[in-house]
């Protein structure tokens, strides 16, 4: 079928010019454009339906109107945490408590606290990394696992659990009249699975590195160490606690739109708190809106990918199968989520896309929606983290300033097997 193996060719030109280096934004729509002319789609709707412009379009925008303002408040909540030193108190503190002796566990651990607290996933890795490469060079450690030790701590067990104010447990409320809690106890079950087989991988692969002569290796742009007053770490940590409170008491009444006032009631809090420490806020703050908009624009960018890619008949026919594979619907569940979240090199993205086509077919065979709920989002945090991964791409090359062949190995262990994994434990809970 002409249409899947343009689909095929598409994705594959996607991944290879994402690890040469290629934007996003120009990358997503030209990979689109070879999946529309192989499904026969005109390429403007002035020449036929369905065309590739209008169906990436609407992709893109459908993409931008529905979660924008969670990317936004995200942003600015982080950059504020940021400013004001907030952000650095917690990590020093859990730092101090646990010292260049564990540097990995003590990056994972400051990354797992400010994401589980609300902060964009991409303010996580900037505000953590140059304590991360302190660490790391006073330990003497192989500076290529630092953006692992940042993904496991930011895009794993706390980004899709239970309670996380994080989109990618949010969106699919929208779909299956849920709540942020869906499925909390085997969703703990499962953190603390991911948490302990990733830390644990993570210090394997290093000590094997370590042991075949590794080291750290300072660079000059390396950041100084930060010497600045910061705020005692309760008050970084009450802001956190005010957005995760706040989404509890008012999810059910406003839906995903409550993380909205959850991320807004974070922001004051930690400006109450915190503002007197703020270091040049009006520029952070405009910064973060910047931020937000180019995080938004690249998850949206492979979201119209996708857009185009849904539309086509090799992609109804891959649903086709998924969808009717033998065993637990949740087994074909996760399976479709997970690969259309690797489509889309995005989690939320794929998530936007699959539920629309699944969740009216699994509710329809009388899947419990907790449960679909979980493994969906625990399922989209899986292969979405391939090379194209917005966040991959950033936190490996514009934090780190590493190579892909140095980094993604590592990254890849972290941040796409051991979500699998995990994925495979949560559907063997459910079905018990």
């Amino acid at each position: 079928m002409l249409s899947l193996l343009g689909l095929l060719l598409g994705l594959g030109l996607l991944v290879y010019l994402t690890l040469r280096g290629a934007e996003l934004l120009v990358a997503a729509p030209l990979c689109a454009l070879l999946v529309a002319l192989s499904a026969g789609f005109a390429i403007f709707p002035q020449l036929g339906e369905p065309s590739f412009t209008a169906s990436y379009m609407t992709g893109f925008s459908g993409f931008v109107q529905s979660w924008f303002f969670m990317f936004l408040l995200g942003s600015v909540f982080g950059k504020v945490m940021e400013s004001t030193g907030a952000a650095d108190g917690v990590s020093r503190w859990i730092v101090s408590r646990l010292g260049a002796r564990h540097a990995p566990g003590a990056v994972v651990l400051a990354c797992a606290v400010l994401t589980y607290g609300g902060v964009s996933l991409f303010i996580v890795a900037f505000t953590v990394y140059p304590m991360a490469v302190g660490l790391f060079k006073l330990a003497d450690l192989p500076r290529r696992f630092i953006a692992g030790s940042l993904g496991l701590g930011s895009i794993t067990f706390t980004m899709t659990s239970a309670g996380s104010p994080e989109i990618q447990n949010w969106i699919p409320m929208k779909y299956l009249g849920t709540t942020p809690y869906a499925g909390w106890q085997v969703s703990l079950v499962v953190a603390v699975f991911m948490a302990g087989l990733g830390y644990w991988w993570l210090s394997h692969m290093i000590r094997a590195a370590v042991a075949a002569g590794e080291r750290f290796q300072a660079r000059p742009d390396d950041p100084p160490a930060n010497e600045r007053e910061v705020p005692a770490a309760w008050r970084g940590v009450v802001p956190l606690v005010v957005v995760l409170v706040v989404s509890f008491f008012i999810h059910k009444r406003l839906a995903e739109a409550g993380l909205i006032v959850a991320l807004a009631a974070g922001v004051l809090a930690a400006l109450a708190l915190n503002g007197r420490f703020a270091h040049q806020l009006a520029a952070s703050v405009a910064a973060g809106a910047l931020g937000a908009l180019v995080a938004i624009a690249n998850t949206a960018a492979v979201v119209g990918f996708g857009g185009v890619a849904k539309l086509t008949e090799g992609f109804q026919f891959a649903v086709g199968v998924i969808t009717h594979l033998p065993g637990s619907p949740l087994i074909g569940a996760a399976v479709a989520v997970s690969t259309i979240a690797g489509l889309t090199g995005s989690a939320s993205g794929g998530q936007t896309i699959a539920l629309p086509l699944l969740a009216p077919h699994y509710l329809h065979q009388g899947v419990d929606p907790q449960a679909l709920h979980r493994i969906v989002a625990i399922s989209s945090g899986g292969l979405d983290a391939l090379p194209h991964n917005g966040y991959v791409v950033t936190t490996i090359r514009a934090i780190c300033k590493d190579t892909f062949r140095d980094a993604y190995p590592g990254v890849a262990a972290l941040t796409v097997i051991v979500p699998a994994l995990g994925t495979i434990l949560a559907v063997a809970l459910f079905a018990l």
